[in-house]
């Protein structure tokens, strides 16, 4: 029997940082945080922050989708997938959960659940501000159809799973500097472009995304989710790292 003490079944921690937070700060706290989630010492988090602009390359991420390095400060996040930017007006939500516990829709050790609950969270907030966020088979993260053969990204997904606890998240465009994303091919897809709620023409806070991110994660997340899982058997590897 594993005598490890567990406080993940309460409600995760809600944390919305003020101002922009630095890169290594976070994944510093994130380290720490996960294993103090581990160790049963603190609570599951889920932590809404902005950054200042940076590029973040993910254990898929190619030199060659860095086409302007020098543009942004550029990190090894040590999550999975490819290239990616964060930035003022982008509202990243890093989700500390212990997987070996359900959480709503998501059974106990199912990362592919997991991604897709993620996937469900973000098109259920878009859905808030009557925006069809969708997925697409092969291709990470939320889209949204910007024309009659067009089509964008709007949320971004990446996480790492370490010995059954999650961190890093997804990322939801709110109102960032679009021409930002021209230094790197975002998640390493060239034939389609970024959007945000707001070149859509909502004109969206980042507190009424954070109020709408909140009442969507209940939905998925919650004791009385309302969301189902059918997820493809295994995670993309470009959404996912090691349970191990």
């Amino acid at each position: 029997m594993d005598a490890t003490p567990s406080i993940a079944a309460a409600a995760p921690e809600w944390r919305i940082a003020e101002g922009l937070t630095a890169y290594p700060d976070a994944l510093a706290l994130m380290r720490g945080r996960v294993a103090a989630i581990r160790a049963g010492t603190a609570s599951e988090l889920v932590w809404l922050v902005e950054h200042p602009p940076l590029y973040s390359a993910g254990t898929s991420a190619k030199p060659e989708d860095l086409t302007d390095p020098t543009r942004f400060p550029t990190f090894a996040a040590g999550r999975g997938g490819q290239w990616t930017y964060h930035g003022p007006g982008q509202r990243t939500a890093y989700v500390m959960l212990d997987l070996t516990g359900r959480h709503g829709s998501v059974p106990p050790q199912d990362i592919g659940c997991f991604v897709h609950g993620l996937e469900e969270w973000l098109i259920r907030t878009l859905a808030r501000f009557n925006v069809i966020g969708e997925r697409r088979n092969g291709r990470i993260g939320i889209w949204v159809v910007t024309g009659p053969h067009t089509e964008a990204k709007i949320g971004a997904i990446g996480v790492r799973v370490s010995r059954w606890v999650s961190w890093h998240g997804v990322a939801l465009n709110v109102d960032p500097d679009l021409s930002h994303y021209a230094g790197i091919v975002p998640c390493g897809i060239r034939e389609h472009g970024v959007t945000s709620l707001a070149a859509l023409g909502h004109k969206v806070t980042m507190d009424e995304a954070d109020t709408a991110l909140r009442a969507a994660w209940d939905e998925v997340f919650g004791a009385d989710a309302q969301a189902t899982c059918a997820p493809p058997q295994t995670a993309p590897a470009a959404q996912r790292q090691s349970a191990r």
